[in-house]
């Protein structure tokens, strides 16, 4: 099979110069143009594959980000609340011990 190609070539003084090219493929450069472009097609699938699992991810990513600040919160509210829980225990306790001492005095 001969092919009959024209290519444009600029030369150093901005002449366009138009060269042709023949050539014949063997069977051999058929078959293996043929795998070069079926494995370029199973790289094109393999990133495209890639692209939309790298897109799935990130948006898994910013769910769990957002559930990691939520609980960030809520343990620091938790933590608010046991705080105040102590206090108010070791208040109570306080107050009871001066209670008893006064009806021990008593």
């Amino acid at each position: 099979m001969k092919n009959n190609l024209q290519k444009v070539v600029k030369n150093e003084s901005n002449d366009y110069i138009c060269v042709s090219f023949c050539f014949s493929m063997t069977e051999e450069k058929r078959k293996l143009l043929t795998d070069l472009e079926f494995r370029v097609r199973q790289v094109m699938f393999m990133c495209d594959t890639l692209k939309e699992e790298n897109i799935r991810l990130k948006s898994d990513l910013q769910v769990i980000q957002q559930q990691l600040v939520e609980k960030t919160e809520q343990l620091n509210q938790l933590k608010t609340k046991y705080d105040s829980l102590k206090t108010a225990r070791t208040i109570t306790a306080a107050s009871v011990d001066v209670r008893v001492a006064k009806n021990k005095l008593s």
